[in-house]
Protein backbone atom coordinates (compact mmCIF):
# COMPACT_ATOMS: atom_id res chain seq x y z
CA UNK A 1 0.00 0.00 0.00
CA UNK A 2 1.00 3.31 -0.78
CA UNK A 3 1.35 5.77 2.23
CA UNK A 4 3.85 8.26 3.29
CA UNK A 5 6.55 10.10 1.56
CA UNK A 6 5.85 7.87 -1.09
CA UNK A 7 2.60 8.37 -1.60
CA UNK A 8 3.05 12.36 -1.88
CA UNK A 9 5.63 11.87 -4.51
CA UNK A 10 3.11 10.29 -6.52
CA UNK A 11 0.42 12.96 -5.66
CA UNK A 12 3.20 15.10 -6.79
CA UNK A 13 3.44 13.59 -10.20
CA UNK A 14 -0.48 13.63 -10.80
CA UNK A 15 -0.49 17.69 -9.52
CA UNK A 16 2.06 18.78 -12.56
CA UNK A 17 0.21 17.07 -15.28
CA UNK A 18 -3.36 18.23 -13.33
CA UNK A 19 -1.78 21.69 -13.38
CA UNK A 20 -0.67 21.51 -16.73
CA UNK A 21 -4.06 20.57 -18.58
CA UNK A 22 -4.06 17.08 -18.32
CA UNK A 23 -7.15 17.28 -16.60
CA UNK A 24 -8.28 13.50 -17.58
CA UNK A 25 -7.27 11.27 -15.13
CA UNK A 26 -7.13 8.09 -17.89
CA UNK A 27 -4.88 10.20 -20.01
CA UNK A 28 -2.62 11.72 -16.72
CA UNK A 29 -2.12 7.85 -16.23
CA UNK A 30 -1.24 7.21 -19.71
CA UNK A 31 1.27 10.08 -19.98
CA UNK A 32 3.04 8.98 -16.64
CA UNK A 33 2.90 5.17 -17.64
CA UNK A 34 4.85 6.59 -20.94
CA UNK A 35 7.37 8.08 -18.96
CA UNK A 36 7.34 5.59 -16.54
CA UNK A 37 8.21 2.83 -19.71
CA UNK A 38 10.99 5.28 -21.32
CA UNK A 39 12.51 5.24 -17.23
CA UNK A 40 12.64 1.11 -17.66
CA UNK A 41 13.72 0.78 -20.94
CA UNK A 42 16.84 2.25 -19.88
CA UNK A 43 17.02 0.83 -16.60
CA UNK A 44 16.89 -2.93 -18.60
CA UNK A 45 19.70 -1.65 -20.60
CA UNK A 46 21.89 0.23 -17.99
CA UNK A 47 21.57 -3.82 -16.03
CA UNK A 48 22.61 -5.40 -19.52
CA UNK A 49 25.45 -3.29 -20.12
CA UNK A 50 26.56 -3.75 -16.36
CA UNK A 51 26.51 -7.27 -16.70
CA UNK A 52 28.59 -7.04 -20.17
CA UNK A 53 31.17 -4.95 -18.86
CA UNK A 54 32.15 -7.61 -16.03
CA UNK A 55 32.16 -10.58 -18.74
CA UNK A 56 33.75 -8.45 -21.11
CA UNK A 57 31.77 -8.92 -23.67
CA UNK A 58 29.11 -7.34 -25.99
CA UNK A 59 25.17 -6.18 -25.05
CA UNK A 60 23.33 -8.54 -26.93
CA UNK A 61 20.35 -6.97 -29.12
CA UNK A 62 20.48 -3.43 -27.34
CA UNK A 63 17.25 -1.56 -26.98
CA UNK A 64 19.12 1.46 -27.87
CA UNK A 65 21.37 1.59 -30.90
CA UNK A 66 24.15 4.39 -31.52
CA UNK A 67 21.29 6.56 -33.11
CA UNK A 68 19.22 6.42 -30.33
CA UNK A 69 20.91 7.42 -27.58
CA UNK A 70 19.48 10.37 -26.51
CA UNK A 71 16.15 8.52 -26.06
CA UNK A 72 17.88 7.25 -23.04
CA UNK A 73 16.27 8.27 -19.82
CA UNK A 74 19.81 8.43 -17.92
CA UNK A 75 21.25 10.48 -20.72
CA UNK A 76 18.07 13.19 -21.78
CA UNK A 77 17.14 13.85 -18.15
CA UNK A 78 20.58 16.16 -17.68
CA UNK A 79 18.95 17.96 -20.77
CA UNK A 80 18.27 21.69 -20.33
CA UNK A 81 14.70 21.63 -20.00
CA UNK A 82 13.77 23.10 -23.85
CA UNK A 83 16.22 20.72 -25.09
CA UNK A 84 14.85 17.86 -23.22
CA UNK A 85 11.26 18.69 -24.06
CA UNK A 86 11.99 18.84 -28.11
CA UNK A 87 13.83 15.73 -27.59
CA UNK A 88 10.71 14.10 -25.97
CA UNK A 89 8.57 15.23 -29.29
CA UNK A 90 11.11 14.58 -31.61
CA UNK A 91 12.99 11.32 -30.74
CA UNK A 92 11.57 9.49 -27.72
CA UNK A 93 7.98 9.12 -28.17
CA UNK A 94 8.21 7.94 -32.09
CA UNK A 95 11.58 5.81 -30.45
CA UNK A 96 8.77 4.33 -28.29
CA UNK A 97 6.49 4.00 -31.08
CA UNK A 98 8.88 2.27 -33.08
CA UNK A 99 9.96 -1.19 -32.84
CA UNK A 100 12.52 -0.05 -29.82
CA UNK A 101 15.22 -2.24 -31.48
CA UNK A 102 14.45 -4.73 -28.91
CA UNK A 103 13.40 -7.39 -31.84
CA UNK A 104 10.64 -8.14 -29.11
CA UNK A 105 7.33 -6.83 -29.47
CA UNK A 106 6.32 -6.74 -26.09
CA UNK A 107 2.48 -6.38 -24.70
CA UNK A 108 2.95 -2.28 -23.98
CA UNK A 109 5.05 -2.32 -27.17
CA UNK A 110 2.30 -3.47 -29.43
CA UNK A 111 -0.09 -0.64 -27.39
CA UNK A 112 1.95 2.43 -27.19
CA UNK A 113 1.97 3.09 -31.07
CA UNK A 114 -0.36 5.51 -31.36
CA UNK A 115 1.14 7.53 -28.23
CA UNK A 116 0.83 11.11 -28.25
CA UNK A 117 2.51 13.30 -25.68
CA UNK A 118 0.30 15.63 -24.27
CA UNK A 119 2.36 17.74 -21.54
CA UNK A 120 2.64 21.43 -22.67
CA UNK A 121 5.88 22.49 -21.38
CA UNK A 122 9.53 22.44 -20.50
CA UNK A 123 9.53 23.11 -17.29
CA UNK A 124 6.35 20.55 -16.22
CA UNK A 125 8.31 18.15 -18.01
CA UNK A 126 11.19 18.42 -15.85
CA UNK A 127 9.39 18.37 -12.47
CA UNK A 128 7.77 15.12 -13.62
CA UNK A 129 11.20 13.94 -14.89
CA UNK A 130 12.77 14.29 -11.33
CA UNK A 131 9.77 13.22 -9.36
CA UNK A 132 9.91 9.89 -11.26
CA UNK A 133 13.80 9.78 -10.78
CA UNK A 134 12.81 9.57 -7.09
CA UNK A 135 10.73 6.58 -7.12
CA UNK A 136 12.20 2.95 -7.15
CA UNK A 137 11.36 1.40 -10.54
CA UNK A 138 13.56 -1.52 -9.77
CA UNK A 139 11.37 -2.59 -7.16
CA UNK A 140 8.38 -4.06 -8.82
CA UNK A 141 6.24 -4.81 -5.41
CA UNK A 142 6.67 -0.66 -4.85
CA UNK A 143 6.02 0.42 -8.57
CA UNK A 144 3.39 -2.22 -8.38
CA UNK A 145 1.69 -0.09 -5.12
CA UNK A 146 2.55 3.12 -6.70
CA UNK A 147 0.61 2.49 -10.31
CA UNK A 148 -2.43 0.36 -7.87
CA UNK A 149 -2.27 3.84 -6.52
CA UNK A 150 -2.71 6.42 -9.77
CA UNK A 151 -5.60 3.21 -11.11
CA UNK A 152 -7.47 4.75 -7.62
CA UNK A 153 -7.55 8.18 -8.66
CA UNK A 154 -9.64 6.67 -11.80
CA UNK A 155 -12.51 5.50 -9.68
CA UNK A 156 -11.56 9.24 -7.17
CA UNK A 157 -12.90 11.00 -10.31
CA UNK A 158 -15.83 9.83 -10.48
CA UNK A 159 -14.86 8.92 -14.27
CA UNK A 160 -14.75 5.77 -15.96
CA UNK A 161 -14.78 3.87 -12.66
CA UNK A 162 -15.98 1.17 -14.17
CA UNK A 163 -12.48 0.16 -15.18
CA UNK A 164 -11.61 -0.23 -11.78
CA UNK A 165 -12.80 -2.90 -9.05
CA UNK A 166 -11.64 -1.98 -5.24
CA UNK A 167 -7.77 -3.66 -4.99
CA UNK A 168 -9.19 -5.21 -1.32
CA UNK A 169 -11.85 -7.01 -3.46
CA UNK A 170 -9.32 -8.81 -6.27
CA UNK A 171 -7.04 -9.85 -3.36
CA UNK A 172 -9.97 -11.30 -1.59
CA UNK A 173 -11.04 -13.20 -4.97
CA UNK A 174 -7.55 -14.53 -5.51
CA UNK A 175 -7.23 -15.41 -2.53
CA UNK A 176 -10.36 -17.56 -2.70
CA UNK A 177 -9.43 -18.99 -5.97
CA UNK A 178 -5.47 -19.59 -5.28
CA UNK A 179 -4.11 -19.81 -8.64
CA UNK A 180 -1.16 -21.80 -9.03
CA UNK A 181 2.05 -21.83 -11.84
CA UNK A 182 0.01 -24.90 -13.37
CA UNK A 183 -3.23 -22.80 -14.65
CA UNK A 184 -3.89 -20.58 -17.27
CA UNK A 185 -5.86 -17.19 -16.31
CA UNK A 186 -8.31 -15.18 -18.49
CA UNK A 187 -9.99 -11.55 -17.77
CA UNK A 188 -12.54 -11.38 -20.68
CA UNK A 189 -12.89 -7.85 -19.58
CA UNK A 190 -9.73 -6.50 -18.14
CA UNK A 191 -9.71 -3.46 -17.64
CA UNK A 192 -6.17 -2.19 -15.91
CA UNK A 193 -5.67 -5.61 -15.30
CA UNK A 194 -6.38 -5.87 -11.78
CA UNK A 195 -7.34 -9.57 -11.94
CA UNK A 196 -4.45 -10.49 -13.64
CA UNK A 197 -2.22 -8.62 -11.51
CA UNK A 198 -3.66 -10.00 -8.26
CA UNK A 199 -2.82 -13.53 -9.63
CA UNK A 200 0.76 -12.68 -10.61
CA UNK A 201 1.66 -11.33 -7.51
CA UNK A 202 0.01 -14.51 -5.69
CA UNK A 203 1.83 -17.08 -7.77
CA UNK A 204 4.74 -14.84 -7.16
CA UNK A 205 4.81 -14.39 -3.88
CA UNK A 206 3.80 -18.10 -2.83
CA UNK A 207 5.45 -20.38 -5.81
CA UNK A 208 9.03 -18.17 -5.53
CA UNK A 209 11.17 -22.05 -5.98
CA UNK A 210 8.62 -23.57 -8.77
CA UNK A 211 9.29 -19.68 -10.78
CA UNK A 212 12.99 -20.32 -10.76
CA UNK A 213 12.52 -23.39 -13.14
CA UNK A 214 12.53 -21.70 -16.69
CA UNK A 215 9.66 -23.87 -18.29
CA UNK A 216 7.68 -21.92 -15.25
CA UNK A 217 9.30 -18.71 -15.91
CA UNK A 218 8.60 -18.60 -19.38
CA UNK A 219 4.83 -19.99 -18.86
CA UNK A 220 4.79 -17.24 -16.27
CA UNK A 221 5.97 -14.23 -18.58
CA UNK A 222 3.86 -14.93 -22.22
CA UNK A 223 1.00 -17.82 -21.49
CA UNK A 224 -0.36 -17.77 -18.22
CA UNK A 225 -2.10 -14.46 -18.85
CA UNK A 226 -4.49 -13.43 -20.94
CA UNK A 227 -6.84 -10.29 -21.17
CA UNK A 228 -9.03 -8.76 -23.20
CA UNK A 229 -10.50 -4.95 -23.67
CA UNK A 230 -12.40 -2.88 -26.78
CA UNK A 231 -10.07 0.03 -25.32
CA UNK A 232 -6.93 1.02 -26.38
CA UNK A 233 -5.92 3.25 -23.84
CA UNK A 234 -6.89 0.59 -21.32
CA UNK A 235 -4.98 -2.29 -23.06
CA UNK A 236 -1.43 0.17 -22.40
CA UNK A 237 -2.32 0.96 -19.14
CA UNK A 238 -2.97 -2.86 -18.25
CA UNK A 239 0.01 -3.55 -20.08
CA UNK A 240 2.08 -1.44 -18.01
CA UNK A 241 0.08 -2.96 -14.84
CA UNK A 242 1.40 -6.34 -15.93
CA UNK A 243 5.00 -5.15 -16.64
CA UNK A 244 5.18 -3.92 -13.30
CA UNK A 245 4.14 -7.49 -11.82
CA UNK A 246 6.85 -9.25 -13.71
CA UNK A 247 4.45 -10.25 -16.51
CA UNK A 248 6.13 -9.06 -19.63
CA UNK A 249 4.59 -10.52 -22.42
CA UNK A 250 1.03 -11.49 -21.50
CA UNK A 251 -1.42 -12.49 -24.21
CA UNK A 252 -3.42 -9.29 -24.16
CA UNK A 253 -5.29 -8.04 -27.61
CA UNK A 254 -7.99 -5.83 -28.38
CA UNK A 255 -11.13 -7.59 -28.84
CA UNK A 256 -14.73 -7.94 -27.95
CA UNK A 257 -15.04 -10.75 -26.04
CA UNK A 258 -18.88 -11.49 -26.67
CA UNK A 259 -18.36 -11.33 -30.35
CA UNK A 260 -18.39 -13.61 -33.22
CA UNK A 261 -14.22 -12.59 -33.45
CA UNK A 262 -13.61 -14.19 -30.25
CA UNK A 263 -13.11 -17.80 -30.96
CA UNK A 264 -11.09 -19.05 -28.00
CA UNK A 265 -12.93 -21.85 -26.26
CA UNK A 266 -12.45 -24.59 -23.95
CA UNK A 267 -8.63 -23.18 -22.95
CA UNK A 268 -8.25 -21.63 -19.48
CA UNK A 269 -8.19 -22.91 -15.62
CA UNK A 270 -9.14 -20.07 -14.27
CA UNK A 271 -10.78 -16.72 -14.72
CA UNK A 272 -11.69 -13.87 -12.58
CA UNK A 273 -13.63 -11.21 -13.97
CA UNK A 274 -15.65 -8.54 -13.17
CA UNK A 275 -17.54 -7.66 -16.60
CA UNK A 276 -19.63 -4.60 -17.74
CA UNK A 277 -23.07 -4.10 -15.82
CA UNK A 278 -26.15 -2.87 -17.57
CA UNK A 279 -24.76 -2.80 -20.97
CA UNK A 280 -27.12 -4.37 -24.11
CA UNK A 281 -25.21 -5.12 -27.31
CA UNK A 282 -25.99 -5.58 -31.16
CA UNK A 283 -27.93 -8.88 -31.09
CA UNK A 284 -26.05 -9.65 -34.59
CA UNK A 285 -22.79 -8.88 -32.95
CA UNK A 286 -22.60 -11.76 -30.21
CA UNK A 287 -21.45 -15.36 -30.92
CA UNK A 288 -23.73 -17.66 -31.58
CA UNK A 289 -22.99 -20.13 -29.55
CA UNK A 290 -23.28 -17.49 -26.19
CA UNK A 291 -26.66 -16.95 -27.34
CA UNK A 292 -27.72 -20.71 -27.03
CA UNK A 293 -27.11 -20.61 -23.78
CA UNK A 294 -28.61 -17.09 -22.60
CA UNK A 295 -30.61 -15.88 -25.46
CA UNK A 296 -30.42 -12.07 -25.08
CA UNK A 297 -28.58 -8.95 -25.46
CA UNK A 298 -27.59 -8.45 -21.69
CA UNK A 299 -23.91 -8.39 -21.07
CA UNK A 300 -23.69 -9.38 -17.62
CA UNK A 301 -25.69 -12.93 -18.54
CA UNK A 302 -23.38 -13.12 -21.79
CA UNK A 303 -20.07 -12.80 -20.03
CA UNK A 304 -21.40 -15.79 -17.52
CA UNK A 305 -21.76 -17.89 -20.99
CA UNK A 306 -18.64 -16.99 -22.30
CA UNK A 307 -16.70 -18.23 -18.99
CA UNK A 308 -18.82 -21.54 -19.02
CA UNK A 309 -17.72 -22.06 -22.70
CA UNK A 310 -13.97 -20.48 -22.52
CA UNK A 311 -13.06 -22.56 -19.19
CA UNK A 312 -11.68 -26.25 -19.71
CA UNK A 313 -13.22 -28.63 -17.69
CA UNK A 314 -12.53 -28.28 -13.87
CA UNK A 315 -11.81 -24.91 -14.70
CA UNK A 316 -12.96 -22.62 -12.16
CA UNK A 317 -14.42 -19.09 -12.21
CA UNK A 318 -14.98 -16.48 -10.02
CA UNK A 319 -16.72 -13.46 -10.79
CA UNK A 320 -18.41 -10.09 -9.87
CA UNK A 321 -22.14 -9.96 -11.10
CA UNK A 322 -24.85 -7.28 -10.09
CA UNK A 323 -27.80 -8.33 -7.74
CA UNK A 324 -30.39 -8.63 -10.39
CA UNK A 325 -28.46 -11.87 -12.05
CA UNK A 326 -29.34 -14.02 -9.22
CA UNK A 327 -32.93 -13.32 -8.89
CA UNK A 328 -34.04 -11.45 -12.70
CA UNK A 329 -37.27 -13.36 -13.66
CA UNK A 330 -36.97 -13.07 -17.30
CA UNK A 331 -36.13 -16.74 -19.05
CA UNK A 332 -32.36 -15.74 -19.97
CA UNK A 333 -31.66 -14.95 -16.28
CA UNK A 334 -33.42 -18.15 -15.26
CA UNK A 335 -31.70 -20.13 -18.17
CA UNK A 336 -27.95 -18.81 -17.00
CA UNK A 337 -28.38 -19.77 -13.32
CA UNK A 338 -29.86 -23.34 -14.70
CA UNK A 339 -27.01 -23.60 -16.82
CA UNK A 340 -24.43 -23.41 -13.96
CA UNK A 341 -26.47 -25.42 -10.92
CA UNK A 342 -27.64 -28.05 -13.43
CA UNK A 343 -24.93 -28.68 -16.22
CA UNK A 344 -21.96 -27.80 -13.50
CA UNK A 345 -21.02 -26.71 -10.17
CA UNK A 346 -22.07 -23.80 -8.21
CA UNK A 347 -19.69 -23.68 -4.99
CA UNK A 348 -20.33 -20.22 -3.66
CA UNK A 349 -22.65 -17.12 -3.65
CA UNK A 350 -21.35 -14.26 -1.29
CA UNK A 351 -23.77 -10.95 -1.33
CA UNK A 352 -21.55 -7.64 -1.16
CA UNK A 353 -22.70 -4.73 0.26
CA UNK A 354 -23.74 -1.36 -2.14
CA UNK A 355 -21.42 0.58 -0.85
CA UNK A 356 -18.31 -1.55 -2.43
CA UNK A 357 -18.20 0.35 -5.66
CA UNK A 358 -18.89 3.84 -4.20
CA UNK A 359 -18.21 6.70 -4.96
CA UNK A 360 -18.32 5.74 -8.81
CA UNK A 361 -20.97 3.46 -8.40
CA UNK A 362 -23.85 2.20 -5.60
CA UNK A 363 -25.09 -0.97 -7.08
CA UNK A 364 -25.75 -4.37 -5.20
CA UNK A 365 -23.46 -6.88 -6.50
CA UNK A 366 -21.88 -10.72 -5.47
CA UNK A 367 -19.33 -12.85 -6.33
CA UNK A 368 -20.23 -16.48 -7.91
CA UNK A 369 -17.76 -19.20 -7.63
CA UNK A 370 -18.36 -21.93 -10.16
CA UNK A 371 -16.62 -24.93 -11.54
CA UNK A 372 -17.20 -26.21 -15.45
CA UNK A 373 -18.24 -29.94 -15.81
CA UNK A 374 -20.69 -29.98 -18.51
CA UNK A 375 -21.93 -32.65 -16.12
CA UNK A 376 -23.57 -31.05 -13.36
CA UNK A 377 -22.12 -32.01 -9.59
CA UNK A 378 -23.66 -28.76 -7.86
CA UNK A 379 -24.84 -30.18 -4.56
CA UNK A 380 -25.15 -27.93 -1.53
CA UNK A 381 -24.28 -24.00 -2.55
CA UNK A 382 -22.55 -21.70 0.22
CA UNK A 383 -24.07 -18.32 0.92
CA UNK A 384 -22.27 -15.20 2.62
CA UNK A 385 -23.85 -12.60 3.94
CA UNK A 386 -20.59 -9.58 3.58
CA UNK A 387 -21.48 -6.93 5.29
CA UNK A 388 -18.51 -5.13 5.85
CA UNK A 389 -15.15 -4.80 3.64
CA UNK A 390 -12.74 -2.94 5.72
CA UNK A 391 -14.22 0.78 4.89
CA UNK A 392 -17.15 2.87 5.35
CA UNK A 393 -19.93 2.58 2.91
CA UNK A 394 -20.00 5.84 2.08
CA UNK A 395 -18.69 7.74 -0.49
CA UNK A 396 -15.63 8.73 1.39
CA UNK A 397 -14.88 4.84 1.94
CA UNK A 398 -12.89 5.40 5.03
CA UNK A 399 -11.08 2.57 6.96
CA UNK A 400 -13.36 0.69 9.14
CA UNK A 401 -12.33 -1.80 11.69
CA UNK A 402 -15.38 -4.06 10.21
CA UNK A 403 -14.19 -6.32 7.95
CA UNK A 404 -15.85 -9.59 6.48
CA UNK A 405 -13.15 -10.48 4.08
CA UNK A 406 -10.96 -12.54 6.87
CA UNK A 407 -13.89 -14.33 7.71
CA UNK A 408 -14.78 -15.14 4.00
CA UNK A 409 -12.03 -16.43 2.68
CA UNK A 410 -11.20 -18.88 6.16
CA UNK A 411 -14.69 -20.06 5.69
CA UNK A 412 -14.47 -20.67 1.62
CA UNK A 413 -10.94 -23.03 2.48
CA UNK A 414 -13.19 -24.94 5.22
CA UNK A 415 -16.57 -25.71 3.81
CA UNK A 416 -16.81 -29.05 5.91
CA UNK A 417 -17.16 -26.92 8.49
CA UNK A 418 -19.90 -24.84 7.32
CA UNK A 419 -22.68 -27.70 6.99
CA UNK A 420 -23.85 -27.28 10.56
CA UNK A 421 -24.71 -23.42 10.50
CA UNK A 422 -28.12 -21.73 10.87
CA UNK A 423 -29.55 -19.72 8.39
CA UNK A 424 -29.14 -16.53 10.86
CA UNK A 425 -25.64 -16.62 10.36
CA UNK A 426 -23.64 -14.62 7.89
CA UNK A 427 -22.70 -17.63 6.32
CA UNK A 428 -24.86 -21.16 5.96
CA UNK A 429 -25.31 -23.95 3.20
CA UNK A 430 -28.06 -24.37 0.89
CA UNK A 431 -29.08 -27.85 -1.03
CA UNK A 432 -29.27 -27.36 -4.66
CA UNK A 433 -33.10 -29.20 -4.40
CA UNK A 434 -34.37 -26.21 -2.20
CA UNK A 435 -32.57 -23.54 -4.55
CA UNK A 436 -34.12 -25.52 -7.50
CA UNK A 437 -37.74 -25.23 -5.91
CA UNK A 438 -37.37 -21.75 -5.42
CA UNK A 439 -36.88 -21.30 -9.13
CA UNK A 440 -33.19 -21.05 -9.07
CA UNK A 441 -33.14 -17.91 -7.13
CA UNK A 442 -29.92 -17.01 -6.29
CA UNK A 443 -30.28 -14.27 -3.69
CA UNK A 444 -29.13 -14.70 0.02
CA UNK A 445 -32.54 -13.21 1.27
CA UNK A 446 -34.50 -16.10 -0.07
CA UNK A 447 -33.09 -18.43 2.38
CA UNK A 448 -31.83 -16.44 5.32
CA UNK A 449 -33.89 -16.38 8.40
CA UNK A 450 -34.25 -13.33 10.33
CA UNK A 451 -34.80 -13.20 14.27
CA UNK A 452 -37.34 -10.63 15.14
CA UNK A 453 -36.49 -9.53 18.68
CA UNK A 454 -39.67 -9.17 20.85
CA UNK A 455 -39.81 -5.70 22.10
CA UNK A 456 -42.13 -5.09 25.04
CA UNK A 457 -43.55 -1.17 25.52
CA UNK A 458 -45.40 0.25 28.25
CA UNK A 459 -49.48 0.70 28.18
CA UNK A 460 -50.76 3.35 25.90
CA UNK A 461 -52.32 4.92 29.30
CA UNK A 462 -48.64 5.02 30.66
CA UNK A 463 -47.28 6.79 27.63
CA UNK A 464 -50.17 9.39 28.03
CA UNK A 465 -49.58 9.95 31.60
CA UNK A 466 -45.53 10.53 30.43
CA UNK A 467 -46.67 13.12 27.82
CA UNK A 468 -48.82 14.95 30.04
CA UNK A 469 -46.46 15.47 32.40
CA UNK A 470 -43.64 16.41 30.04
CA UNK A 471 -46.11 18.64 28.67
CA UNK A 472 -46.81 20.15 32.62
CA UNK A 473 -43.16 20.34 33.42
CA UNK A 474 -42.95 22.49 29.71
CA UNK A 475 -45.45 24.71 30.51
CA UNK A 476 -43.54 25.33 34.55
CA UNK A 477 -40.49 26.12 33.02
CA UNK A 478 -41.77 28.68 30.38
CA UNK A 479 -43.63 30.64 33.01
CA UNK A 480 -40.66 31.01 34.79
CA UNK A 481 -39.01 32.29 31.95
CA UNK A 482 -41.73 34.76 31.58
CA UNK A 483 -41.26 35.73 35.33
CA UNK A 484 -37.37 36.04 34.64
CA UNK A 485 -37.75 38.40 31.74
Amino acid sequence: MVTGELKNKVDGIWDIFWTNGVTNPLSAIEQITYLMFVKILDDNELKKESMAARLDTKVVNPIFDENHQNCRWSIFRNYEPQAMFDNMIQNVFPFIKGDLGTGKDTAFAKYVKDATFQLGNARALVKVVDKIEELDLHNKDIMGDVYEYLLSKIAQSGTNGQFRTPRHIINMMVELMQPTPDDTICDPAMGSAGFICGAARYVGENYKQELLKSDARKHFQTTMFTGNDTDQTMLRIGAMNLMLHGVDDPNIQRLDSLSEDNTVRDAYTLIMANPPFKGSLDKETVAKDLRNVAATTKTELLFLALFLKSLKIGGRCASIVPDGVLFGSSKAHKAIREEIIENNRLQAVISMPSGVFKPYAGVSTAILIFTRTDNGGTDNVWFYDMEADGYSLDDKRSEVKENDIPDIIERFHNLDKETDRARTEKSFMVPKAEIVENDYDLSINKYKEIVYEKIEYPPTSEIIADIKKLNDEIAAGLKELEAML
